[in-house]
């Protein structure tokens, strides 16, 4: 018949019921294909970045120097924390950087026996340029969508960063102990995180 719908129907204590087809799991598959190729081209426009400003850094190297630059000086456990790496691979990290003079090591006043890494000068230009240059690319193809887009875009990212601190996300990864909230670590690795300190 003309514009009627198929249901299935299954019986039950009540007698038939009609089933609706169930769509979501379509466009829960949908959207995260979508995603993944949001993501492999923001990793492309991210590699563009660091080749034009530097081509000898590592992603991760940048993501090291990202954290130390937003957030302050800091440990290296806390800095393996940020990377969710662990502390032999972060100080590995560190050692190629401060080679570079991107990164220099100073003991900590509290506690003789610790040390504090901080971006240099020529690191914190460094993560600047890659910014900028990032922001760019991502601002053209912004600039092409249509408004109403735009605006949906943007409120389904906001929500998914807010889903991204779900307590059942915090403790992501192999190991089960992941970084304390995975909106910081992604927007570490982005960028986007909290105004760099001045007490270098």
């Amino acid at each position: 018949m003309p514009g009627h719908r198929n249901v299935e129907r299954e019986s039950g204590p009540g007698g038939d019921v009609d089933q609706q087809p169930d769509d979501n799991s379509g466009l829960t598959e949908e959207l995260i294909s979508s995603m993944m190729a949001a993501s492999r081209l923001l990793v492309a426009i991210s590699a563009r970045a660091l080749a034009a400003v530097d081509e000898t850094l590592t992603a991760t190297q940048l993501r090291a120097l990202v954290v130390l630059d937003s957030c302050g000086p800091a440990k290296l456990a806390a800095l393996a924390s940020g990377l969710g790496v662990n502390p032999s691979t972060a100080m590995r990290t560190v050692d190629r950087l401060q080679s570079l003079g991107l990164v220099d090591r100073r003991v900590n006043p509290d506690s003789r026996r610790e040390v504090v890494l901080r971006v240099t000068d020529r690191g914190a230009e460094v993560v600047a340029r890659v910014l900028e240059y990032r922001r760019a690319e991502i601002s053209v193809l912004v600039e092409r969508l249509p408004a109403e887009v735009r605006a949906g875009l943007a409120r389904g990212l906001r929500a998914l960063n807010a889903v991204a601190d779900e307590p059942d996300l915090r403790a992501a990864g192999p190991s089960g102990a992941g970084p304390a909230r995975v909106s910081d670590v992604l927007a570490a690795a982005s960028g986007e995180v909290r105004p760099r300190r001045q007490d270098r």
